[in-house]
């Protein structure tokens, strides 16, 4: 029963892998680029693309189960090359948006929800997992610490409870495993309402430094985060910022706890994983 990983060189893509390798599953990774494929030794490696659709058959060749992160192009040829290989299960990486009441209409979860719908009656089963906030969206701030020890954040004092990218992966690995798909699809989150200012507060202590907050106003960060998105993503990312400021405007799940039968990991923990990337 071999389960392909695509986007096996992602943050959480690879904790997959590494779970499903630890479990002695027989397992494949897909990439773009052959010569990019660092997995180590004995993981069968195929080139992939879900926007080519002629790559997919040989990829999926003798797959019963895929994990892959939510993308609407190429999704609909995935669904019917899967179907034509015998897939059974799809576990989709989507976002926790999708069942937020005020992100319908968010550009983020229109994606993904797109991409639900996409591979939701194309044959295999489909079972999304849904976190809300990334612990690693701090990554963002990576750039600015190193070299200034200073985040610039609007709104610090949005809350939301990120989760770590092991634990995502971990629920994903209970759901190739068989976990029932509404307790893995309910909306993840991670265990701590923090601030963001919390989250940088976090951060120095991994790395052993103070670090400056910031604080800017919707105008800047539009620039700031417009050099590398649209505007309606902007528009998008703004609004889910500020409705953590606002009571009732964040979530916090057990989904983690009740999967994994353990607490999620803490921010704290996320942050001493990745203070490498900080300093």
């Amino acid at each position: 029963m071999t389960t392909l990983v695509i986007g096996a060189r992602g943050a959480i893509g690879r904790h997959v892998l590494d779970g499903l390798r630890a479990a002695g599953t027989p397992v494949r990774a897909s990439v773009r680029d052959l010569a990019k494929a660092d997995f180590g030794p004995g993981i069968d490696v195929v080139q992939a693309d879900l926007t080519q659709p002629d790559t997919l058959p040989a990829a999926l060749d003798g797959v019963t189960q895929v994990f892959l992160y939510a993308e609407p192009r190429g999704a609909a040829d995935f669904g019917k090359a899967a179907l034509v290989a015998g897939v059974e299960r799809v576990v989709l990486l989507s976002s926790g948006s999708v069942l937020v009441p005020w992100a319908t209409s968010n550009p983020i979860t229109v994606e993904h929800r797109m991409t639900e719908d996409l591979l939701t009656g194309s044959g295999p089963e489909l079972v999304p997992i849904r976190p809300l906030v990334l612990a690693g969206n701090a990554l963002a701030w990576a750039s600015s610490i190193r070299s200034r020890r200073t985040v610039r954040l609007v709104h610090p004092g949005s809350v939301s409870a990120p989760i770590h990218e092991r634990d995502i992966a971990a629920v994903a690995l209970a759901a190739l495993s068989g976990a029932e798909p509404q307790e893995v699809s309910a909306l993840l989150t991670g265990a701590e309402p923090l601030t963001l200012s919390d989250q940088v507060a976090l951060i120095a202590e991994a790395v052993g430094e103070p670090i400056t907050v910031e604080e800017i106003g919707e105008g800047l960060a539009r620039e700031m985060f417009g050099a590398g998105e649209s505007p309606e993503i902007v528009d998008a990312i703004l609004h889910f910022v500020r409705r953590g400021t606002e009571e009732g405007g964040w979530f916090k799940t057990t989904t983690a706890e009740r999967v994994l039968g353990r607490p999620p990991v803490s921010f704290a923990s996320w942050a001493r994983d990745h203070a490498a990337d900080f300093r």
